[in-house]
């Protein structure tokens, strides 16, 4: 949520007021899109089986920051990750490899915690498993258009008993233009991924 400001010469100023923003103002900006932090639907997708998800369209050229939410995603069995992986070339190959770096944090409610890092895996992580739980979460991911920087990413999830929390990181300074959604050992999930641009100002 923006606040007000005060003062004069204000920059990029989308209404014209007093100096202070009022909470009509704000509202206004964030539904036209033109307050930071607005969220712009790029796509929504919901899979119903297959193990693959592929947003193609991300505009990339528009937004330095997306965000992808996740809810009510079930896979087909236990132990089975559901993980995002970037392209270069609008969704005609992702990288795999060893292409990623990736550090999380998880906790339970029975007092478990632990940690899980590598600085070389063929995937960003998103949403874990190991009991075939419904689960839901976000991640946000910055600086994909960006053919001078790395892309990386951080996310948190829930599920029944478990919180999941962390980063990962695509070490390549490239352009990337595609997202893929997948269970990296091939088995069937279902649910529902959206993906945003962040509107920054």
């Amino acid at each position: 949520m923006p606040f007000g400001y005060i003062g004069q010469n204000q920059t990029k100023q989308q209404v014209k007021n007093s100096g202070v923003l009022s909470s009509f103002d704000i509202s206004l900006l964030e539904k036209q899109g033109q307050a930071g932090g607005s969220l712009e639907l790029i796509q929504e997708q919901t899979i119903s089986s297959g193990s693959t998800m592929a947003f193609t369209s991300i505009k990339e050229s528009k937004y330095d920051v997306h965000l992808l939410q996740a809810k009510n995603c079930v896979s087909g069995s236990a132990n089975t990750s559901i993980s995002v992986r970037l392209s270069n070339d609008g969704g005609s190959s992702y990288e795999a490899g060893t292409s990623y770096q990736i550090a999380l944090q998880y906790g339970t409610t029975g007092g478990t915690f632990g940690e899980v890092k590598s600085t070389g895996t063929s995937y960003m992580e998103f949403l874990s498993d190991s009991a075939n739980e419904n689960r839901s979460g976000y991640m946000y991911l910055y600086n994909l258009g960006n053919s001078s920087k790395f892309s990386f990413s951080t996310y948190q999830q829930m599920m029944q008993g478990v919180m999941t929390f962390g980063g990962s990181g695509y070490t390549t300074a490239d352009t990337i233009n595609a997202i893929q959604v997948l269970t990296t050992n091939t088995n069937a999930w279902t649910g529902t991924v959206s993906l945003y641009g962040v509107k920054q100002i």
